[in-house]
């Protein structure tokens, strides 16, 4: 049954706000077409390397949308807000995780939210449709529907910007083949701000619009499944999964509306959490804290060697013996990584420990690490000193 007396394109509005979607865009389905061009020109200037599954296959494939659903006509672009509440209170002690994990894995409460979208709209269209949705999963390029359904504008950080909410919004998609009138892209820009790409500590953003990935603190903390590279490390500070700093210096985001969704609410301590407790975590723990979490996708080894890395970036001397064990670890990532951190802190604690542990380590790549943190921190030890070195 209608939901209201107002034409096809406004019930289906009317019913996704009801479901507590915020902003809901509709546009055809043809294809997105200078999105697919620079999504290739990305490809072969090396700005996706590291992500395997982004082949030009792939961007072909989630550039038109009639090639992911029969018949395809319509495609309808929401956004959900996850902006709740300020980061609690963090130390020397303390990590820093990217809003959008602080609660609930969206693609679970979105998806469930989706499917009961598509009950109702094929309730509302009164005929049979088909429909097929998306949540920043999937070959469907999200942002490309949501500029040109009039959702929000591409910022120079590639996020994509809305009036009202800001680029605090997790964007979904529903294909389908019930016709409903496209509506118009916006007209809004960036203009001359640049403050995204200034402010990004490891020069991501290389263009405007244009993210070197190997660059990105996000790609680092979660997507990078191997060693950080050195020169990156110190550029990391302390965010140990995903980044915010090109959304919270973005003067659209300051003006920015709450999130209303319970599920996107923070988890007690996971905006700043004790990157100590994160070395000391075996995998029972790390499996029970992250159930339905984003942060599960950076699996416990990921966690710890980023805890690893702002530990060193913090330099706070209380955490040399959390990272000494650290040392000790089965895992040759965690340990290069509690090796640099060590050599970052600095002083003689962390050189009696990297020096005792250059007797017992056997991997190479661990040994070198250590060689290059003693050698930074640079200062002898005291005949007294090499002796507690066993």
């Amino acid at each position: 049954m209608p939901l209201s007396n107002g034409n096809l394109e406004d019930q289906v509005r009317e019913c996704a706000f009801s479901l507590g979607f915020d902003l809901v865009g509709i546009t055809d389905s043809e294809p997105f077409k200078s999105n697919e061009k620079a999504a290739m020109k990305r490809i072969n200037d090396g700005h996706m390397e590291g992500y395997h599954w982004y082949t030009k296959e792939r961007v072909r494939k989630m550039n038109r949308p009639q090639l992911l659903l029969d018949n395809a006509k319509s495609v309808i672009s929401l956004a959900t807000s996850y902006l709740t509440m300020d980061p609690d209170t963090g130390t020397f002690k303390n990590g820093r995780v990217a809003r959008y994990a602080w609660g609930d894995d969206y693609h679970k409460v979105l998806k469930s939210k989706l499917k009961e979208f598509c009950i109702k709209l094929q309730d509302i269209s009164g005929k049979d449709i088909n429909t097929r949705i998306f949540v920043d999963d999937g070959p469907m390029n999200d942002r490309a529907a949501a500029r040109r359904s009039g959702v929000g504008w591409f910022g120079k950080n590639t996020n994509i910007l809305t009036p009202t909410h800001g680029s605090w919004v997790f964007l979904s998609q529903v294909i389908t083949d019930l016709y409903l009138k496209p509506d118009n892209p916006l007209k809004k820009t960036c203009g001359n701000c640049v403050k995204c790409i200034v402010d990004c500590p490891t020069g991501a953003i290389v263009a405007p619009y244009v993210i070197d990935n190997e660059k990105c603190i996000s790609y680092l903390t979660i997507e990078l499944r191997g060693v950080i590279p050195r020169k990156l490390r110190t550029l990391m500070g302390d965010w140990i999964f995903g980044c915010d700093i090109c959304q919270d210096v973005c003067p659209v985001n300051k003006k920015a509306l709450k999130g209303n969704l319970g599920a996107f609410q923070q988890r007690p301590g996971f905006s700043t959490p004790d990157l100590v407790e994160i070395l000391n975590m075996d995998q029972a723990e790390f499996s029970r804290k992250y159930k339905d979490s984003p942060i599960k996708r950076t699996k416990l080894v990921g966690l710890k060697r980023n805890a690893c890395v702002a530990l060193g970036n913090n330099g706070d001397p209380d955490a040399i013996t959390a990272l000494s064990i650290a040392l000790k670890t089965l895992e040759s990532l965690v340990r290069i990584h509690a090796a640099w951190a060590l050599g970052r802190i600095g002083g003689r604690e962390s050189l009696v420990v990297l020096k005792e542990a250059l007797q017992f380590e056997e991997d190479q790549d661990t040994l070198d690490e250590i060689q290059m943190s003693i050698g930074e921190i640079g200062i002898p030890l005291s005949g007294e000193e090499l002796k507690n070195v066993r």
